[in-house]
């Protein structure tokens, strides 16, 4: 039985964390760089920061800020937001991100993702999708949610799995942000085609979201903001919690 892990999430903008609802009324919430030590410090397996300026307002990567957050802090950092070429995604890597998150630079140019795993290897690129139903069929969004694209998340998922990559965080918009749990339909549809590691988000707002989620084949990580963020549910509490019901994760 594999090891399943909580990642807290951080979407920055203008230097700072921030937190919407179905990507909508962005809320200031803290300095990242504290954030990021604050959540390492515990129980957090893994980061992942979203650079939501980036794609949508076509802003430089926060570079400096990848610098200043892995000085900080020694488990998995994730990074994402803005990745277009190979060059973005090599300054990433070389600024201290462990893997890459690609969503908006792969809907652009679908090839880029066949690209940057054979560069850097299936485990260190993530393939994400902001997903959301619309007239009945799960549909990619893009630039943070604020476009769709009419591709169907099914056949989108095919794809990225056939370009090699080691993830797929499947984010629901219709859930964002609500605490009402995850959109397990939809990550179960998702888990039915594809064996690929699915990091499950969107939706988290009690402890039995996560134990909920976690029974779905192939999720195996549980990414969540709000309710870490304001301190709702402590990472340590959560993950006794699940260990209680007999979930394998470190405590």
């Amino acid at each position: 039985m594999s090891i399943k892990k909580i990642i807290p999430c951080m979407d920055i903008k203008n230097g700072r964390v921030v937190k919407g609802t179905k990507f909508k009324n962005i809320e200031n919430v803290a300095d990242p760089v504290e954030m990021a030590k604050y959540y390492m410090e515990t129980g957090a397996d893994e980061l992942i920061f979203y650079d939501i300026a980036a794609s949508a307002e076509e802003k430089p990567i926060f570079y400096d800020l990848i610098k200043k957050v892995k000085a900080e802090i020694s488990i998995p950092y994730i990074v994402g937001g803005g990745i277009q070429t190979i060059e973005d995604a090599d300054k990433v890597i070389d600024c201290g991100a462990d893997k890459i998150s690609i969503n908006s630079g792969v809907i652009k140019r679908p090839e880029f993702l066949a690209e940057l795993a054979k560069k850097y290897g299936s485990p260190a690129v993530i393939f994400s999708m902001d997903v959301k139903m619309v007239d009945g069929v799960y549909r990619v969004f893009s630039d943070a949610g604020k476009n769709n694209t009419g591709i169907d998340a099914l056949e989108w998922t095919r794809q990225g799995v056939e370009n090699g990559v080691g993830e797929l965080v499947i984010n629901s918009i219709d859930t964002d942000g609500v605490k009402c749990g995850y959109d397990i339909a939809m990550l179960e549809r998702i888990s039915s085609i594809s064996n690929t590691p699915i990091v499950a988000s969107g939706g988290a707002g009690k402890l039995e979201d996560f134990y909920e989620v976690f029974r779905i084949k192939n999720v195996e990580s549980a990414l969540a903001a709000r309710v870490f963020h304001y301190k709702e549910i402590n990472i340590r509490e959560l993950k006794r919690y699940l260990k209680n019901k007999d979930v394998d994760v470190v405590v």
